[in-house]
């Protein structure tokens, strides 16, 4: 059997309806982790459906409770063919974002699978069960007509990264020897553009923390009387807000910006053009750092948000003065940004510009990775991609989103390849979440020759 007839099998499993069907039954699992009864439907999703389908392609599971008793379970699959043989964990997540189910316009809501021509209506179906789908499929293509892999692969499946895979690195640091690998080999995230194949390699790490300043107790002090003779906590927060980011969008805390860009990253960068889909919003040319390329100011430097901002009662102002004003920040940071003391870093420079009084949160972060980009692994899989679609892909040293790859790369020590199988309109996280039909067709293509191609790599390729 030949590669070229892998990649036919692997299109006619979707022509044929066949996928369509595995990831209907998957999408009606109701696994919305961030919904407190969740639980029942996480735990079948991996007892009742994952495992059985791993089962079937010749894998050993077991479904471990999370180290975190509050939240969902976790899947390890294994299927071992040789000691001589390179092993890879793949990674998806099963829980999905709260159906919204009145908000839907599109399809038959979040929990059934409908087609409309290009689009796969249904939530889940670009974040993640279409792409871990996608993936089970393409090994199932390999085996079904080779045998065999040439390989060994793990599979961990969690079911809490909408609420920021809580017990996950414990779970990893607790099980190395079980979950011991050569290299990571998962799917998340979207392409670049819908019809560039993409590899990404980590992904920005993320800090959220909140700025907060009562001045005075009680209520608000009538404007007419105390306007004048009073601090104002909403300006003062936004004077200090400015003075870490300025009205562009540039970082102005010295100790939150990160490092220089590398070479081989700037690299890797260049060309790149982001948004332009259907669906994308407009990219301000004048936002961000200056002397940077859109591709680098979202993949390769540091953003500085305001989530939200809050000060007196903005559904129902009155004309008083607020006594207190809060903001719910958020920083986007690459590799070698030290953020192991942010919030000293932020005090300190409110204090140094004369703002007292605003207390930091300590930040909830969760940190940056970045394979290099001149890894074996990567460039194994470029190869491979650019001969089953014809196209070179896009090659991203980070995704400029966050995932818990921090856990692949820094308790396993696992070199970290993604190859994403969705694009950046896909509604993922609001009403309307899509798969597209043409992106998943190449992308069981392009993994049925990843996995076809990679035992005869091999014994090239490096060893833990």
């Amino acid at each position: 059997m030949t590669r070229d007839a892998a990649l036919a099998h692997a299109a006619d499993h979707f022509d044929s309806g066949d996928f369509v069907r595995d990831l209907s039954r998957r999408v009606a699992f109701r696994t919305a982790s961030q919904e407190p009864d969740s639980g029942p439907a996480l735990a079948a999703y991996l007892h009742d459906e994952i495992g059985p389908s791993l089962a079937k392609l010749g894998f050993s599971f077991s479904i471990h409770p999370n180290p975190e008793p509050a939240y969902g379970p976790f899947l390890v699959a294994s299927r071992h063919e040789g000691d001589d043989l390179p092993t890879v964990l793949m990674y998806g997540h099963g829980d999905v974002i709260r159906g919204q189910d009145k908000s839907w316009t599109c399809g038959q809501g979040p929990w059934t699978l409908a087609v409309d021509g290009e689009r796969l209506y249904g939530r889940g179906t670009a974040d993640n069960k279409g792409q871990h789908s996608i993936n089970i499929a393409a090994l199932a293509t390999v085996l079904a007509l080779r045998g065999q892999l040439g390989f060994n692969i793990k599979w961990l499946l969690e079911t809490g990264e909408e609420t920021g895979s809580p017990g996950l690195a414990a779970f990893c640091s607790a099980h190395q020897e079980l979950l011991a690998a050569d290299v990571l080999i998962a799917s998340d995230g979207p392409r670049v553009g819908r019809d560039q194949p993409t590899v990404f390699l980590g992904s920005r790490g993320v800090a959220n923390f909140s700025l907060t300043l009562n001045l005075r107790g009680g209520g608000g002090h009538h404007s007419g009387n105390w306007g004048g003779l009073l601090r104002n906590p909403g300006t003062v927060l936004a004077n200090a807000i400015a003075s870490m980011v300025d009205a562009h969008g540039v970082i102005r805390v010295q100790g939150l910006r990160p490092p220089p860009i590398p070479d081989n990253v700037r690299a890797a960068l260049q060309g790149l053009r982001f948004g332009g889909d259907a669906g994308d919003p407009e990219v301000d040319p004048g936002w961000g750092e200056p002397g940077l390329t859109p591709a680098e100011r979202v993949i390769a430097w540091n953003t500085l948000e305001v989530l939200a901002y809050k000060t007196g009662n903005p559904d129902f102002p009155v004309n008083a003065i607020p006594p207190s004003a809060q903001a719910f920040m958020h920083m986007r940071f690459v590799v070698g940004t030290d953020v192991s003391r942010l919030r000293d870093v932020v005090q300190q420079h409110l204090s140094t510009h004369g703002f007292e009084g605003i207390e930091v949160s300590e930040p909830e972060i969760m940190h940056a990775t970045r394979l290099d980009p001149d890894n074996a692994w990567v460039r194994f899989t470029l190869a491979s991609i650019e001969q089953s679609t014809g196209k070179k892909p896009v090659l991203l040293p980070n995704l400029g989103g966050s995932l818990p790859n921090d856990v692949f790369a820094d308790i396993l020590g696992l070199p970290t390849v993604w190859v994403p199988h969705s694009y950046a309109a896909c509604q993922q996280h609001a009403p309307d979440e899509h798969l597209l039909a043409p992106v998943a067709r190449e992308a069981l293509q392009l993994m049925t020759g990843l996995f076809w191609d990679l035992a005869a790599a091999a014994p090239a390729l490096p060893r833990r």
